[in-house]
Parts: C-alpha cells; structure tokens; sequence
C-alpha cells in the first residue's frame, strides 16, 4: 500500500519519531556525566539540523558522535558558564523571595523591585539556554559572541523563543502529568521540533560558507548539463 510506502508522510513521520528516540538515547548517555551536557545537547541539534536536511543518510550515530566531538570544547565551556549562571540566579531567587515574604513597608517594595529584575534576567537567561546549543550546532564564533547572539536573536526572534519553550514545556508536563513513557523520545523530540522551529531563524541571522559552498556545487553541476 502507498500509506505504507517508504516515501509516504507516515513513513517519513514514523522515522523521525525512530531518529528522535535514537537521539534521545544517545543525548541522555552521553549527558550522565554532567559536564558533557553542553557538547552532547549541541551534537544533538547538529544531528537535527541535519536530518532536516534529509542528510540523514549519513547515519545518524555518526552526525551526532561527530558534531560531539567537533563541539566537544565550546559546549562544555558554554554550558558551565549557564550552569554558574543558572545556580546563581537559583539561589539570589531563594534568596530575595524569602526577603520579600518576611519584609514589610519600605523594606518590601525594595525588594519585590530586586526580585523584578531578578526575574527579567531570569528570562533573559532561558532566551539564550534555548538559542545557545542550536547556535553553537549552526555556525563557529567565539563562546561571548554565542551567548551574545543567542540573547540578540531570541529576543528578536520572540515568538520562535516562545514556541521553543513551549515545545519543552510540553513535553515535561506530558511527561509528568499523562504520558510519562513519552521520555522515551524526550529531548530528542524536543530539538528535532525546535530544530525546525529554528532552521529558518538562525538562516537567516547567520552566515554559513557550507551552504554556499554546496549552492555553487549544484551550480556548477547544472552549467555541466546545460553545456553542449
């Protein structure tokens, strides 16, 4: 039957879904020692990207294997500076809620102001954990300017950010309230779909010599054909 044919959307669909729970396995793996979750989450996208490039032929253990080791330095380094962050903004939040509870008159709108910014920069920082992995998988610059362009283009980019986060944020609720099985594609669901969410994004803020490189091939190749 044609619905069943390998060429078929359902086929098509039903491999990616094989691609994101491979991925996932692979992601999670390689995640467990913690401070390779920055080279693993970028070699994840990078594997994504790729797929979506239908340059999965390639197998897809291998594109992630060699995005991890390519991205191996650079994710790690990004993803201790977001961890610090992280842990930072964690503990100030702690911090000044408990204040604010237990403060009262002038003490209180100080720091309910204090937990404002606190709060604006806590979104700031989920804006570039989301953009910083995707970017790093796309295109080389040194560690500051990823961060400074994952902040840049996610705020510019709003709404892909929030379609993003909310790719994430349903898959962990699925995950906790209904269907916990669905961790079985997890994080590999997650960034083949924010993956597609961001292709089109990060083309177009990003110079890539790769994909010009491959538009002069195929046009060279057309010129052969053409050619008496």
């Amino acid at each position: 039957m044609k619905f069943f044919s390998y060429e078929s959307r359902f086929s098509q669909l039903l491999m990616k879904l094989c691609y994101c729970c491979y991925l996932n396995m692979l992601w999670f793996v390689c995640s467990i020692p913690i401070i390779t979750i920055g080279a693993s989450t970028t070699a994840l996208y990078a594997a994504c990207f790729k797929i979506h490039q239908e340059q999965e032929g390639r197998s897809v253990g291998m594109l992630f294997f060699r995005a991890f080791k390519e991205n191996f330095k650079q994710g790690t380094i990004i993803w201790l500076i977001m961890l610090g962050v992280g842990l930072l903004l964690g503990t100030d939040g702690y911090i000044l809620y408990h204040l604010r509870n237990s403060a009262t008159g002038t003490m209180a709108v100080v720091w309910t102001l204090f937990l404002a910014v606190l709060i604006a920069a806590a979104i700031a920082y989920v804006i570039v954990l989301l953009y910083v992995f995707p970017l790093t998988a796309k295109v080389a610059n040194s560690v500051w300017a990823m961060l400074k362009n994952s902040l840049l283009i996610g705020t510019h980019y709003l709404f892909a950010s929030i379609a993003v986060f909310g790719v994430h944020f349903i898959m962990f609720f699925v995950a906790v309230r209904f269907f916990t099985p669905i961790l079985a594609l997890g994080e590999g669901l997650c960034a083949m779909l924010s993956a597609w969410l961001l292709s089109s994004v990060i083309a177009a803020c990003t110079y890539d010599p790769e994909d010009e490189d491959d538009e002069e091939a195929a046009g060279s190749d057309t010129e052969e054909e053409n050619t008496p």
